[in-house]
């Protein structure tokens, strides 16, 4: 693995909170059900070469790993200690294959075009406006012509419940542009095309969006 910089918000915003994340996105945020939705739409290949950005303990990561495991799935966080609750995770369930690498969203360490697809889940709230740009050009960066992109994160209210709900998180970490919509045009602005929101859920924290978009 690389070294990371210094710069990454840990898993709940503080390092002590990290043994918290997995039971509460498994029991509050209902992690299961949209994660194999974001995995559905990804519909991993025998052969392909998928990244999961942002890859936390690595939930996502062994799931899509054990839904094809004949593809090459690569886990990428900024954090060691939760790519260590990762790899310990794909251990104990016998996924012995996929990688887990540190590195950023914003300046990953592969070569262009070196992936298939590319997915990520609830990361990019935790980056500015910059950084999201930065990222969103690094994965296209790394993405092969044809590849595609696959996101679940928060995304625009789409009743009052969840205006009210987006109205107080937009005041936590980096959410703000989450919650006015701005994922899908910030895909088009960094070279993705035929982007498109695949659905919305409500979430306890906030409305959940799916995003695609393609390389060119």
């Amino acid at each position: 693995m690389t070294e990371p910089k210094p710069r990454f918000i840990p898993a709940l915003n503080q390092k002590w909170l990290t043994p918290l994340y997995d039971p509460t996105l498994r029991y509050i945020m209902g992690e299961d059900g949209f994660k194999k939705r974001l995995i559905e739409q990804t519909n991993p290949q025998p052969g392909e070469r998928i990244l999961d950005l942002g890859c936390g303990t690595g939930t996502l990561t062994i799931m899509l790993q054990r839904r094809q495991p004949a593809a090459e799935v690569v886990g990428l966080d900024g954090d060691p200690r939760v790519l260590d609750i990762a790899q310990k995770k794909a251990d104990r369930v016998g996924v012995a294959s996929i990688r887990w690498d540190t590195g950023l969203a914003d300046e990953l360490p592969y070569p262009d075009e070196s992936f298939d697809k590319v997915i990520t889940s609830m990361m990019l709230h935790h980056l500015t406006l910059p950084e999201k740009l930065e990222a969103f050009h690094e994965v296209h960066r790394v993405l092969k012509p044809g590849g595609s992109f696959h996101i679940a994160d928060f995304g625009k209210p789409h009743d009052r419940l969840m205006r009210f709900v987006a109205s107080y998180m937009s005041h936590l970490e980096r959410t703000a542009d989450n919650f006015k919509g701005r994922i899908p045009e910030l895909m088009v602005e960094t070279g993705f095309n035929q982007v498109e929101g695949t659905g919305h859920l409500r979430n306890f924290f906030g409305p959940l969006s799916f995003f695609r978009g393609l390389r060119n």
